[in-house]
């Protein structure tokens, strides 16, 4: 596969219709490694490259085989110092910090913690864990981010007028009996006509969702058996989350985009 050196902007990975400019800050890191995936839940790479550009700050390559679709992650080299604030660890994958798809959720395990849990606790931090962290982590998605927006426009409401109601995806549509049952708690779910036509006849201008970008449930919660309902455990601040939508290969985006 071919690597060219890209441009250290825009952050993130972006598909410009040939290839994807991949790019991400580490100040500290010695070395960043961008690997490449088939499946969201896997350890095995199907590829895996040093990112050898650096502008200022910014760990970049462009990649012109990469398509719409491809799984990825990075991983990042350095000191392990806890005391100096630096735990950089290459056996752990890392998400995309600017990811605007993420495939799959976690599957918690000791191996996801970047440092052993066998000391005692008190000391614990200071020992780097050695497993491979990427078959438990999701994986980071390129997408394509064109998108025909047709007449929409923003409405412009004014303040004096603007009626707000907070929803949640799920909660608002899951059990509702006239959305359409295969779209039940998802974006598309939310832009059926009878969702649209309660909230018009409330007068609501508005719609403030509570969290939709991607996050996961926190081990205790997984351990017994429940699930982060409301979402406050981001990890992916620019990805809508996957378990809203229909697929995970960047359907989340273009399915927040048509319930928008």
């Amino acid at each position: 596969m071919r690597v060219w050196p890209g441009s250290p902007a825009p952050l993130g990975a972006t598909w410009d219709g040939e290839g994807t400019n991949f790019a991400v800050f580490s100040e500290h890191a010695s070395a960043v490694d961008l690997c490449l995936f088939s499946q969201a839940v896997d350890s095995h790479e199907e590829a895996r490259f040093r990112l050898r550009e650096r502008t200022d700050q910014i760990w970049h390559a462009y990649l012109p085989d990469v398509r719409p679709g491809q799984l990825y992650g990075f991983r990042a080299h350095g000191r392990y110092v806890p005391e100096a604030g630096h735990r950089f660890n290459p056996a752990k994958l890392l998400l995309d910090p600017y990811a605007k798809a993420v495939s799959g959720t976690i599957r918690w395990s000791d191996a996801l913690s970047g440092y052993s849990m066998r000391p005692p606790v008190e000391v614990r931090d200071l020992v780097p864990d050695p497993s491979d962290s990427a078959s438990g982590l999701p994986k980071s998605v390129v997408v394509e981010s064109a998108f025909s927006w047709g007449d929409d426009k923003n409405p412009r409401t004014p303040w004096n007028r603007t009626v707000i109601y907070e929803a949640h995806v799920k909660g608002m549509t899951m059990l509702h009996p006239d959305v359409p049952e295969e779209i039940r708690g998802t974006y598309l779910g939310l832009a059926t006509d009878p969702i649209i036509d309660h909230l018009l006849s409330l007068g609501v201008t508005a719609i403030e969702l509570l969290p939709v970008h991607h996050f996961v449930t926190e081990r205790r919660l997984a351990e017994l058996g429940l699930v982060n309902y409301w979402g406050y455990a981001s990890i992916g601040y620019f990805a809508p989350d996957v378990r809203y939508a229909t697929g995970g290969l960047g359907q989340q985006v273009a399915e927040f985009k048509s319930m928008v």
